[in-house]
């Protein structure tokens, strides 16, 4: 607690994460695909831009709050869908979402979880929202939903922007798969890093608990997007996306969007809303970055359809920005597991991290409601 006490931003946790994680795992969890240019511009796009704060307005009272879908939420915070969590922690994605239910942050369960659909339900009382892959098999993939509507996932995330797996060189320098396939190099981390070692041999070797028994052959020592990548349904179009909406009869948002013709169309064929991301640069290097693509998505869709957004967001500041831009809540998902490195209650460290940021911020720009923030803000 000592150690937590110490920690101030994010970045000291993606640090902190540097230090206990074996190379070849932190940088799974860090990089991005190609040569990282998506990835390093989530971040300076972010940087660039600036606000205009107002004075002499009443900030004592700081509202955080929003609504998605008639459902009131404390905070402007979701939690992205992460595959492969447990390899930072044991069981980091029920960690993690433990960790957002305290706060009444809702946590979105990936196909590709370590953690499955029925084992998260029962370990958590929180807002759960579940993430849908779509792939080869869709009556597989009408059964994952199916799974997601019995257990009481309030709101499914179908994500669009993973075709096939992005070309991740440092993956495949460094031989990362599910289930882990241990070299010699990987024996020297794990000496190296021995707290790490020891949870990850008492917390059981992960498997994609969701998909078991569907990916195949588990021989071939595919890269963890390589194998995903293989069993995605790279024909998926429009109508394929209308079946999904007739099966889920929940709010139904679509995840992996950068284009303002591909949100206006997705909303036309049923989409409650749309869901900014280039998938935190590990899909298609060169994407535009997700903060530089919302604001033509907000202006296609108009005021009311609810819009979020994901890659690139470390500080409370970038929360506060995204709205500004046209986002309605912001979506964290390597801070969230930076976090888990040390654990639930780094966990909740880095959340509340976020969640003062993001008040200190609203005194700061002279904007005391979250929901209030409009294009104005920023110079």
């Amino acid at each position: 607690m000592a150690l937590l006490d110490r920690m101030v931003s994010v970045e000291d946790f993606r640090q902190l994460a540097r230090r206990r994680l074996p190379k070849s795992i932190f940088e799974f969890v860090d990089g991005g695909a190609g040569q990282e240019l998506t990835l390093a511009a989530n971040r300076a796009d972010f940087e660039r831009i600036r606000l205009i704060p107002r004075v002499l307005t009443d900030v004592s009272r700081p509202d955080l709050s929003i609504s998605l879908w008639s459902q009131n939420l404390p905070t402007p915070l979701v939690i992205s869908p992460m595959g492969s969590c447990a390899l930072v922690w044991p069981q980091a994605d029920i960690a993690i979402a433990r960790a957002a239910a305290a706060r009444g942050i809702p946590y979105t369960l990936s196909t590709m979880s370590t953690t499955s659909i029925e084992r998260m339900a029962k370990a958590v009382q929180g807002p759960l929202w579940f993430q849908l892959y779509v792939l080869k098999d869709l009556d597989f993939v009408r059964q994952l939903a199916r799974r997601a509507e019995e257990t009481d996932y309030s709101t499914l995330v179908v994500t669009v922007d993973l075709q096939a797996g992005g070309k991740r060189e440092k993956d495949l320098r460094n031989g990362i798969s599910i289930p882990l396939r241990p070299s010699p190099r990987h024996l020297l981390e794990g000496m190296l890093h021995p707290g790490w070692s020891l949870r990850l041999l008492r917390g059981g070797l992960p498997q994609f608990e969701n998909v078991r028994g569907y990916l195949g052959d588990t021989s071939a020592g595919l890269t963890i997007a390589a194998r995903v990548g293989a069993n995605l349904h790279a024909g998926f179009g429009w109508e394929d996306f209308r079946r999904i909406r007739d099966w889920w009869k929940g709010p139904l948002v679509v995840k992996g969007v950068l284009h303002a013709g591909d949100a206006a169309g997705l909303v036309a064929a049923g989409a409650d809303g749309i869901w900014v991301s280039n998938h935190g640069g590990r899909q298609l290097d060169s994407a535009i970055s997700s903060i530089d693509a919302l604001p033509a998505i907000r202006h296609a869709l108009g005021p009311d359809i609810p819009i979020l957004i994901d890659s690139g967001i470390r500080t409370g500041m970038d929360v506060i920005k995204a709205r500004a831009s046209g986002a309605c809540a912001a979506a964290v998902g390597r801070a969230a597991l930076f976090g888990a490195s040390a654990g639930e209650a780094g966990v909740a460290k880095v959340l509340d991290i976020l969640l003062e940021d993001i008040a200190n911020g609203l005194k700061l720009a002279g904007t005391p409601v979250f929901r209030e923030i409009g294009p104005d803000l920023i110079a």
